[in-house]
């Protein structure tokens, strides 16, 4: 995403963290601190490995967007939902993505 939006500034994200608690157990406690700081920096270092502070509020969101995850059939990450409604499951590079958008627009 990064090298997309570095290059196109036409292409906005909204990122949905969906932790994999199966596969991560740490990452839903990580995924509500960074919704509650409302952090991009603490994302990259939740990417990263490292350890983040406990989250300072409830975070619903995060259960609410497992919840949507189920009903949608989506099981992994990362997962991209275009405007259309079609639905890309796993690692794209910057040109693909982009690519994907731009004839998704027509």
């Amino acid at each position: 995403m990064k090298k997309v939006i570095e290059k196109r500034k036409d292409i906005a994200f909204y990122i949905k963290l969906y932790p994999l608690v199966r596969i991560h157990p740490s990452a839903y406690e990580k995924s509500k601190t960074i919704l509650c700081e409302k952090s991009l920096k603490l994302l990259e270092d939740a990417y990263e490995g490292k350890q983040l502070p406990k989250p300072t509020c409830e975070a619903k969101e995060i259960d609410e967007n497992i919840k949507l995850a189920a009903e949608l059939g989506i099981s992994g990450t990362p997962t991209i939902i275009m405007p259309n409604g079609k639905v890309f499951i796993g690692l794209l590079t910057a040109e693909r993505l982009t690519g994907l958008i731009d004839s998704n627009n027509n």
